[in-house]
């Protein structure tokens, strides 16, 4: 033990302090576990390692397949954090974190009946390999399966509820339910989806907008019941209904962090299937500086929200930011001096100093019906969750013009669109041009990992400038893959912005109840960038790729290539030469033609 503690300390892995500690950690456990509280274990272990000569390994990725893992007992191997490596000369190499400790070692090679030989690595790398070969929670399955006293129910009647509800506090369950969703917030994940099918469960994670399969057993289908029933008790849902589809939400705290998750559970054809939404209140509080958005398009939002009164509208699909945009722009006006009053469904991030109200429509508390009571209130500011219908849109309206900012959100692709939208609802063009002040449309685009971005080649480069012209920069970027970015090549995303500023030829459009195609040409002659456009940006600072700022803005593409006609259509005295000229300015694109602009349109899978 001293000589262990001596060695370490001379290399410099631990100094004084920590040889001593390392010493009364040894004298009360055993001396591999003292080595992993002591000193950082992977220096530990290659110091060790050379002293001892025995071979070390500082990663295992691909050195071996689920195929051969699959050979050995599981359940030794993830008992002691064993990982076999490969056969040399009818011995069997095994990854192992214990030098002195050779129980597992020697258990194995009585279990496989041949010699094996140790390697040093880390017990991280070793376990972290392990996740990825066997899945999530292979440990905690692997316990489970051998327990005789957890009966699962998988279609069991209403007399069965009471072993389904034991199965579901079984510690196994509970601790697989948890590794899944530390797992999900360990990547970042934006939601959690379980899907059951005939023979199989799958569990798949949203994240930075894509969903990626999570890699779990494959046994782990004959416990879809009982884990489908640990989240139901944890979201105080009624686990014996099954035929009718049920919200919850489980409020967590990891590592300091509050975490909320909405939980949706819904009955399929093979079993409940069930969608968590996680929420994480430190994301949303983010100042405008942090949000992306050019100089230009900064700059006009905070003159707006000087503003005393009008209406702020982001649009935007579900899941492109708008919350966290709005919530952004409320932390920049937020203070004394100032009453703001929230009505959203749900409340997913509570702001300090905000009155948020939630929308609760079984009660009757609708945003129609709860924005007529806040404005009893006397606020200066006003936030509402989404206008959906014709008579919140007539309030919101209204609120504006009786001298209060009011902000909020539309379901359209574009900023041109959102003022038709409202007239569709039922909103008169005048008091649309009247209360209307600035619309924003934003899409997110996942950024390239820094750890593993690299020079896009000059032959790719050549093939994207083909398809996409001149615009294609000298130099471009590209995500190669690697452990942090899980082999996508992106990690995070970022806003792309599309701001029309609803100035007096934007208003008299409205009035003239003008085509989008008109209001957009006359909007990007007035400065506005449209979201392939400020995309482009993204591509010229190396911090996304072409490809990801095309997908994202496909439907842009599209809208773009029906607005000349559009605009031949409905322009009128000065318009019409300007909206024969719209195909250049429509692509999306600097200098790029309107043939070409179908051409990308075309190409789009």
């Amino acid at each position: 033990m001293d000589d262990v503690a001596a060695i370490l300390e001379q290399a410099g892995v631990v100094d004084a302090a920590g040889a001593g500690k390392l010493r009364a950690a040894a004298r009360a456990g055993p001396l591999d576990e003292a080595i992993r509280q002591a000193a950082p274990e992977a220096a530990a272990l290659r110091t060790l390692a050379g002293h001892f000569d025995v071979p070390y390994l500082d990663v295992v990725d691909g050195a071996v397949s689920k195929e051969f893992l699959q050979q050995f007992p599981i359940r030794i191997l993830l008992k002691f954090h064993l990982l076999p490596l490969r056969e040399e000369d009818r011995t069997l190499l095994v990854a192992t974190s214990d030098l002195f400790d050779t129980a597992g070692l020697d258990e194995l090679r009585l279990a496989i009946g041949r010699d094996v030989r140790g390697v040093l690595c880390s017990r991280g790398e070793i376990d972290r390999c392990t996740k990825r070969l066997l899945g999530v929670g292979a440990d905690t399955l692997q316990s489970l399966a051998g327990e005789a006293d957890v009966n699962v129910i998988e279609n069991g009647s209403a007399d069965e509820d009471m072993d389904l509800t034991v199965a579901a506090e079984d510690a196994s369950i509970i601790r697989f339910v948890n590794q899944v969703l530390a797992e999900a917030l360990e990547l970042r994940a934006t939601d959690v989806h379980v899907e059951p099918f005939e023979n199989q469960l799958r569990v798949r994670y949203r994240i930075d907008g894509v969903l990626q399969e999570a890699n779990i057993p494959s046994d782990v289908r004959r416990y879809h019941a009982a884990i489908v029933s640990r989240l139901k008790i944890l979201s105080h849902l009624d686990i014996a209904e099954k035929r009718l589809p049920q919200d919850g939400r489980i409020r967590v705290k990891v590592a300091g962090r509050e975490i909320d998750l909405r939980v949706s559970v819904i009955p399929m054809i093979h079993g409940e299937a069930v969608v968590l939404r996680i929420l994480d209140r430190g994301d949303a509080l983010l100042g405008l500086e942090h949000l992306g958005m050019s100089q230009r398009d900064r700059d006009l939002f905070e003159r707006v929200l000087e503003l005393p009164h009008g209406i702020v509208l982001v649009t935007g699909p579900t899941g492109s930011g708008k919350t966290t945009t709005l919530y952004a722009a409320l932390s920049r006006i937020n203070g004394i001096e100032r009453k703001i009053i929230t009505i959203e469904d749900p409340v997913e991030y509570q702001l300090r100093g905000v009155n948020q109200i939630q929308v609760a429509p079984k009660a009757g508390l609708t945003f129609a019906t709860g924005l007529r009571s806040i404005l009893r209130h006397d606020p200066d500011v006003v936030l509402i969750g989404e206008i959906r219908d014709g008579e919140t849109a007539k309030i919101a309206v209204q609120a504006s013009l009786t001298g209060h900012l009011v902000f909020s959100t539309l379901h359209t692709n574009d900023a041109p669109s959102a003022s038709t939208r409202l007239i569709d609802m039922g909103v008169e063009p005048y008091l649309v041009a009247s209360s209307l002040e600035i619309v924003l449309a934003q899409r997110l685009v996942r950024l390239i990992c820094p750890q593993c971005k690299e020079a896009t080649p000059t032959h790719d480069l050549e093939t994207l400038r083909a398809e996409y012209g001149a615009v294609v920069p000298e130099t471009a970027f590209r995500g190669s893959g690697c452990r942090a970015c899980m082999g996508t090549g992106y990690r995070g995303r970022q806003g792309v912005f599309e701001m029309m500023a609803v100035t007096e030829d934007i208003r008299a459009l409205i009035l003239e109840r003008a085509s989008v195609g008109r209001m957009r040409y006359a909007a990007r002659q007035q400065g506005m960038k449209g979201l392939r456009e400020d995309g482009w940006r993204l591509v010229r600072d190396g911090r996304t790729t072409i490809e990801e700022v095309a997908h994202n803005t496909m439907d842009e593409q599209h809208a773009l290539g029906k607005a000349p006609a559009d605009d031949a259509v409905g322009a009128t005295g000065n318009n019409t030469g300007a909206a024969r000229r719209e195909p250049r300015a429509g692509v999306g694109f600097e200098n790029a033609t309107s043939g070409r602009c179908e051409r990308v349109v075309r190409s789009q899978p």
